[in-house]
């Protein structure tokens, strides 16, 4: 498995290759957290279940809070469906992992709930940080943080990655104690809509092979 969740850089390489239109460009909205848009922001709808996540129109993978914000190149792809993943994956000879593949490579020998031991360190992951839902919330660059033993980084927190069973593992940034504990190496999430805190990594030959670690 790549040490990395891929880049908003790498997935806009196959996008620029195919001409490739996500869900979310196609449906033309995806779902981004509260905290990420402006004060001024126009109402939009809620999720009912989890008012937190507007539906911007505009907001997708190379525009992530919605129209005129960009997508930083050392970030984590987000706003990509299962559907999306697999189109990058078969474009570029890689695969999903399963989730028992995802699930050993996460936690690389340790029955821990983090790479690090039994409770969260904010110096060590990306979680959310404030009073949930009210606090600094975003993803980070993919080689932000130590990895874990195998040399992967950010298997908890950041941004929830998609498997090939279409489970979601990880957690994300808006994980926080006061709200959730699913940014562990055991938390799992389903669903099939793009939103601002979903992404995926992916297993290929080349990493395997020795390839040098490079988030791009």
């Amino acid at each position: 498995m790549e040490p990395f969740a891929v880049t908003n850089h790498r997935f806009a390489a196959f996008v620029a290759a195919t001409d490739y239109v996500s869900e979310a460009e196609h449906e033309g909205w995806s779902f981004v957290f509260a905290g990420r848009l402006a004060d001024s922001h126009p109402p939009t709808r809620a999720l009912a279940s989890a008012p937190w996540w507007r539906a911007v129109p505009g907001a997708s993978w190379a525009a992530p809070d919605g129209p005129g914000s960009v997508a930083r190149p050392d970030h984590p792809v987000v706003h990509v469906s299962l559907a999306d993943a697999l189109a990058f994956c078969g474009w570029a000879g890689v695969r999903l992992p399963s989730e028992s593949e995802w699930d050993a490579a996460a936690r690389a020998g340790v029955d821990t709930p983090y790479p690090w031991g039994d409770a969260w360190d904010h110096a060590r992951g990306n979680a959310f940080r404030g009073d949930f839902p009210h606090g600094v919330a975003g993803t980070v660059p993919v080689d932000a943080y130590d990895p874990n033993p195998l040399g992967l980084h950010n298997v908890v927190g950041n941004v929830w990655e998609w498997t090939a069973e279409g489970l979601q593992c990880g957690g994300s940034y808006l994980c926080h104690p006061s709200y959730c504990r699913r940014n562990q190496l055991s938390g799992r999430s389903t669903g099939d809509a793009p939103m601002g805190h979903v992404g995926f990594r992916v297993i290929s030959a080349a990493w395997s092979n020795g390839n040098s670690a490079t988030p791009a």
